[in-house]
C-alpha cells in the first residue's frame, strides 16, 4: 500500500468511526431516554449515558484527530491549496461540527453525572431534561453537516478544489 492509499484509508476509517459512533450514541441515548421517561426506570438511562461518555472518549475524540490530521496530509499530498474554496469549505464545516459536538460532550458528562446521582427518574431536574433537548438539537445539524462533508470528500467539485 502506498502512502496516499494509507492516508486515504485512514481518513475513510476515521469518517466511518465518527459517523457510526455518533449515530450509535444518538440512537441509544435517545431511545434510552424515551424508554426511561415512559417506564420511570432510571437504570437503563444511567447505563446509556455512562456508555455515551465512554464511547465519545474512546472512539469519537480519537477519530476527530485522525480526520483532521489525515485530511491535512491528503490535501498536502494532492497538492491542493488550503485556501481553496473546497478546503476552506470543508475545514469550516469541520469546525462547525466541532462547535456542535463540544457542547454535546459537556452536556453528556453533566447528564451522566446527574443520572448517576439520581435514584429515580423523578429526581432528575428540569435542567437535565433541557440539556437532553439541547443535546438532541445540536446533534441534528452536526449529522447533516457531516453528510455534506461526505459529499464534498467524494465529489470534490472541480470548481472548488483549486
Amino acid at each position: 500500500m502506498d502512502a496516499h492509499s494509507f492516508w486515504k484509508l485512514l481518513h475513510l476509517l476515521g469518517a466511518s468511526v465518527l459517523f457510526g459512533t455518533g449515530m450509535g450514541i444518538a440512537f441509544f441515548a435517545w431511545f434510552g431516554y424515551r424508554r426511561a421517561m415512559a417506564s420511570g426506570e432510571i437504570d437503563g438511562l444511567r447505563t446509556v449515558l455512562r456508555l455515551t461518555v465512554i464511547g465519545d472518549t474512546v472512539f469519537t475524540a480519537p477519530a476527530v484527530v485522525v480526520q483532521l490530521v489525515s485530511g491535512l496530509v491528503l490535501v498536502h499530498m494532492n497538492q491542493w491549496s488550503l485556501t481553496s474554496p473546497w478546503s476552506l469549505t470543508v475545514l469550516g464545516l469541520y469546525v462547525l461540527v466541532g462547535a456542535c459536538w463540544l457542547p454535546v460532550v459537556v452536556i453528556q458528562v453533566l447528564m451522566s453525572r446527574e443520572a448517576a446521582a439520581a435514584r429515580t427518574m423523578s429526581e432528575l431536574t428540569a435542567t437535565f431534561h433541557r440539556r437532553f433537548l439541547i443535546w438532541f438539537v445540536l446533534g441534528v445539524p452536526a449529522f447533516l453537516i457531516v453528510v455534506v462533508i461526505f459529499y464534498l470528500m467524494i465529489a470534490k467539485p472541480l470548481a472548488v478544489i483549486g
